[in-house]
């Protein structure tokens, strides 16, 4: 395998509230410590989208980042979500990560302004210059409205600190030629494809379905790398119905709900998003069941 700045096994982490909607430190701790000790990753997304990230102010963003840090960062890296529309915006969450004690930003494609390409190219070299972490980028044309063109992600990576590119593009053939002529570490953005993106170069997983899966998910990734290609092959098809079934709606969704079942306080979601309903939550926890987890 290629560098693995972040390690292969990422999970994008579910934010937890209170009751009554506050933001949930003691749960948050909780929840990463699980994460990192018993599903075995390598990295933690904090204020990503399944984070909730949209209904959180910079305030209660610096909050959870420095107490995931100092629950799990001796162990793991912290990977802050600072992605905005805003240039100017997410260079300030850039230094709000680092004051936090982040190892590295998270950095998606401005969403809804739809920049071309030559102002896409000069935001991402913006942010990049703002902070010496390192940087990956989030490449989800389905969420921001567009793909981050092919000759742009060369580009980039000539910056020093752009390092990965969570790729959930949705086209593996764009993603080989970059892979191709780069030294960017793909991590796959959508869990089903993980293993397809490994074959043709990527480095590992940022996943949601990883909140159960990680560590079986750990497994067939260190098997690959090893060469057990059938082995490998055998565990991710009998994880494959989860890495879909978490997103039979919204993947923080049925995470939360999943999540409860096993006993965290994880029920409450921030509008517009609500709980899961009785029956989505309960096929899920079924397809979990089905999995051996």
């Amino acid at each position: 395998m290629a560098p693995q700045p972040f390690g292969r096994l990422i999970t994008a982490m579910v934010t937890p509230f209170t009751s009554d909607g506050s933001l949930d430190l003691d749960e948050s701790r909780r929840l990463a410590a699980y994460l990192v000790d018993e599903q075995g990753n390598d990295a933690l997304v904090i204020n990503g989208t399944t984070g909730e990230s949209p209904t959180t102010d910079d305030d209660e963003k610096k909050a959870l980042l420095k107490a995931v840090v100092a629950e799990v960062g001796d162990r793991a890296q912290v990977i802050a979500g600072v992605g905005t529309n805003e240039t100017a915006a997410t260079i300030k969450r850039c230094h709000d990560a680092v004051e936090a004690g982040a190892h590295g930003v998270l950095v998606v494609t401005p969403y809804y302004s739809k920049p071309p390409a030559d102002a896409l190219l000069e935001h991402f070299v913006m942010v990049a210059d703002s902070t010496d972490l390192p940087v990956m980028l989030y490449d989800i044309p389905s969420r921001s409205g567009i793909p981050i063109p092919e000759d742009v992600l060369i580009e980039l990576d000539r910056h020093p600190t752009i390092v990965a590119v969570k790729d959930a593009k949705g086209d593996l053939v764009s993603s080989a030629r970059v892979m191709a002529s780069t030294d960017l570490a793909y991590y796959s953005g959508d869990d089903a494809v993980t293993l397809p993106l490994l074959s043709l170069g990527a480095v590992g997983l940022v996943g949601t379905s990883t909140h159960f899966t990680g560590a079986a998910t750990k497994e067939w990734l260190s098997l690959w790398e090893d060469g057990a290609t059938q082995e490998a092959l055998e565990l991710y098809r009998r994880l494959l119905p989860v890495y879909t079934g978490v997103f039979a709606t919204q993947g923080c969704m049925l995470v939360k709900a999943a999540l409860a079942a096993r006993g965290f306080t994880t029920h409450t979601l921030r509008r517009p998003l609500k709980p899961a309903s009785s029956a989505q939550a309960r096929t899920f926890l079924q397809v979990l069941e089905a999995a051996g987890l």
